[in-house]
């Protein structure tokens, strides 16, 4: 079986202050004229991808990028070509945004795509820009319920908005009432609620989806039958599961000490890049994490951080 030659694009999702991203429109004159994307071009040879980026954001728009954060890739087929997107993250640039190339861009959100027609190739990004950069995952078991919930409402209240339920030694009928009230509590807030280990409850109490463990990950046939599904990793062969399977994001980990494992084996960032490289889904780095670990995070490849202790702010370790 002979491998595709893909042709290396870097492609850049630029964010605003306001959190919007830029999409430009392909110009006359090139395949797929007059449809939307994330403004990048093609890798020349003997350039990295970041600098490849770099280059076509000032030559196409005007813009002076110094540091691009790497993010996910994706392989797509279309009819003239087979192409590997590299799509990186930027937060900061100097400049005002201006076609070049006689082409538009419009700032968009997730919420309100105004434009149209959008290249096939980026719906999974459009999907994966959904997630926000934190995943909270609760602690309820350690700190007690009465504790926990009025932690919960103050962290949604400071903008977390992607939660984890985690049933660790919780009975069914207490994990069914806990997980309850989390829903309701967090969907106040338009944030989303996954339940670990546990679709049965995830679907009773109204959850967003499910969070599979590996050993879940591992021994299932196919993606659980709901919005949204997650899995915690620690190999190249979980991620390579559940990038079979069609999750929709993963938790890799630990990267660092936790109170919670101690003496557990760590990966460290360095390996923490090495293994997500090339990674078509979103990754939260898991682990000893705190807030000031995003920007580290975003550096190493990772979507954003997964945190139990940190998400609280009063929860003490």
């Amino acid at each position: 079986m002979t491998s595709v030659k893909r042709v290396e694009v870097a492609a850049a999702v630029i964010f605003n202050a306001n959190g919007e991203f830029l999409l430009a429109q392909r110009p006359a004159g090139k395949v797929y004229a007059g449809y939307w994307e994330f403004p990048g071009g093609k890798v020349e040879p003997g350039e990295s991808a970041a600098d490849a980026l770099k280059r076509e954001l000032h030559e196409e728009l005007g813009l002076e990028v110094d540091t691009v954060y790497p993010w996910i890739t994706r392989d797509h087929d279309y009819e003239h070509a087979s192409v590997r997107l590299r799509f990186f993250r930027v937060y900061q640039w100097r400049g005002e945004p201006q076609g070049r190339e006689q082409q538009q861009f419009a700032w968009q959100t997730v919420a309100r795509i105004n434009v149209a027609p959008v290249l096939p190739a980026n719906g999974p990004i459009l999907r994966g820009l959904e997630l926000p950069g934190v995943y909270g995952i609760t602690n309820a078991a350690e700190v007690g319920t009465d504790n926990f919930l009025p932690r919960l409402e103050s962290a949604l209240q400071g903008g977390l908005r992607l939660i984890q339920i985690r049933k660790k030694t919780m009975t069914d009928d207490a994990l069914l009432e806990f997980a309850g009230l989390v829903v309701a509590i967090a969907h106040r807030h338009a944030a989303k609620v996954l339940v670990n280990g546990n679709a049965n409850v995830a679907t009773a109490v109204g959850a967003d989806g499910v969070h599979l463990t590996a050993a879940q990950l591992m021994s299932s046939v196919e993606r659980p039958a709901l919005a949204w599904c997650a899995a915690s990793c620690h190999n190249a062969a979980e991620l390579q599961r559940a990038r079979e399977l069609g999750m929709d994001f993963v938790v890799l980990g630990p990267l660092a000490p936790t109170p919670s494992h101690p003496g557990a084996a760590t990966l460290g960032w360095n390996r923490f890049a090495d293994l997500i490289r090339d990674y078509p889904l979103p990754v939260f780095a898991l682990g000893g994490m705190r807030p000031a670990d995003v920007d580290a995070a975003r550096r190493h490849g990772a979507h954003g951080i997964a945190m139990m202790r940190g998400a609280w702010g009063a929860a003490t370790i």
